[in-house]
């Protein structure tokens, strides 16, 4: 239900969160939550890293008989993107009703323990079951950090945090590269390397589990849930701390649209105001997968593919995903200052262009180069992409409906391994990258001539 003064006090949260500076206060929070998308992105992409073991173990094969094989690599990529469907569409609604910091501690608790799990099965369905499972506490985890994100940074540098917040994630993907180049051909006191791989991710998100607890609820959430007593103590302190880092006095709040404060639905996602941002996001979703997946999942099986010994394969693969971290960091430079869904549309015409260029190669040097390129404009796309999702609803519905959009792409995402598996048995590399490239145009063009702009804008007024 909405009330003058719930309404009036979510709009002088708003004002006086955007009129912020980024000290080192905000970056902190921002960081705290980075570090918990590290493990996240660290379970999403080592499917690709420790396949190799898997076909060495004999768990599972690269491609199968039939399109739907369960004991094939697509199975297990399949079976992690069910669990992501699963926890975004069904569950991402918990973030809206209890509360970000709530959701987002104790996803990673889940996937932790079904992580370590995963790593002692010894049969691809054990295998695919815990994949499943986890990857449901994972689907609610992504979208309440987009969620927090978006709604604990000033409207002026969003395209920042979220470019760092991916770039602290993707320092999971050369540690995984790394972990897997020298523990895979190995078996560790027995143990296969690969599980070795698996085993100290779930391990190390424990402790950032601890570090995690001492971020703050959202105010914008609290004011939005008429808790305004609690959203001023928070919104207090932060801007006490900033105050204090900033060395002079803040800047004075403007005026800020108002958010009505009635309870959410998922019905609002396709009432008339957000109707087209939908319907534009579950293509963008759908198409987005199979080129970013199609992609990062299998570059080691891609590179074995084009005759390389899978020693060198994970060597290559190693230095292709340094580009994930150094690309992200650097992106802060550029991601407030050109508008977020040409960020998306350009990345995604240059991934169908660069793919197809790579697939045509032969030359490790060449692949090197181009398998970093493509990898610089993945992760490109990524920040932009989350980040524009993020900000195109309003804060009462925002992660049921980023969760919503964004179970498309894992409902994509579970047919796009057994769609690579089908391309690559029967096309070859150069099919994969026609498949990929078809869909990051259907992306391109879809949030070119539909999206929104949202750069410089106050989440509030984006809503409306």
């Amino acid at each position: 239900m909405s009330t003058t003064m719930e309404v009036t006090e979510a709009s002088r949260i708003t004002a006086r969160l955007d009129r912020l500076p980024m000290t080192r206060q905000l970056w902190t929070l921002v960081t705290l939550i980075a570090l918990g998308g590290f493990f996240e992105v660290y379970d999403l992409f080592f499917t690709g890293y420790v396949a190799p073991g898997l076909f060495a173990d004999k768990i599972l094969t690269p491609t199968t008989t039939s399109f739907f094989g369960m004991a094939g690599i697509g199975a297990f990529i399949a079976a992690l993107f069910t669990g992501l469907f699963i926890g975004t569409i069904a569950f991402a609604f918990v973030a809206d009703r209890y509360g970000r910091r709530a959701i987002f501690t104790y996803s990673l608790l889940w996937y932790s323990v079904c992580t370590l799990i995963l790593a002692f099965q010894h049969t691809a369905t054990g295998l695919n079951l815990w994949r499943l499972i986890g990857g449901v506490g994972i689907g609610v985890e992504l979208v309440t950090i987009d969620a927090y994100i978006s709604e604990l940074v000033p409207k002026t540098s969003r395209g920042k945090a979220f470019a760092f917040q991916q770039g602290v994630g993707f320092l999971a993907v050369p540690t995984i590269a790394f972990f897997a180049w020298v523990l895979v051909p190995l078996s560790p006191f027995g143990v296969s390397g690969w599980r070795w791989v698996v085993i100290i991710g779930s391990v190390g998100a424990l402790a950032i589990w601890v570090l995690r607890r001492q971020l703050p609820e959202s105010p914008r959430w609290l004011a939005q849930r008429g808790r305004a007593a609690e959203a001023e103590q928070i919104m207090a302190r932060i801007e006490a701390q900033v105050a204090a880092e900033y060395g002079r006095p803040l800047p004075a709040p403007r005026p800020a649209a108002a958010e009505l404060t009635h309870a959410g639905s998922y019905l609002e996602v396709f009432d008339p105001t957000y109707r087209s941002r939908t319907i534009m996001m579950l293509v963008v979703n759908l198409g987005s997968t199979i080129g970013f997946y199609g992609f990062a999942n299998w570059v080691p099986t891609l590179l074995i593919a084009k005759g390389i010994h899978v020693t060198q394969s994970l060597e290559y693969t190693f230095i292709i995903a340094l580009a994930y971290p150094l690309f992200a960091i650097a992106s802060v430079s550029f991601a407030d200052r050109m508008e977020r869904k040409t960020q998306v549309a350009a990345s995604s015409i240059g991934m169908a262009i660069c793919g197809v260029i790579f697939s045509l190669q032969t030359s490790p040097a060449a692949l090197v180069v181009l398998g970093t390129i493509q990898t610089m404009l993945l992760t490109w796309l990524s920040f932009s992409f989350h980040n524009y999702q993020a900000e195109i609803y309003p804060t009462r519905i925002r992660a049921r409906a980023v969760g919503f959009v964004y179970s498309w792409s894992r409902f994509s995402a579970i047919f796009t391994g057994f769609l690579v598996a089908f391309f690559l048995k029967n096309m070859g590399v150069p099919g994969v990258f026609v498949l990929i490239g078809g869909a990051m145009l259907v992306v391109a063009g879809a949030i070119g001539g539909y999206g929104p702009r949202t750069n410089q804008l106050a989440l509030e007024e984006i809503a409306r």
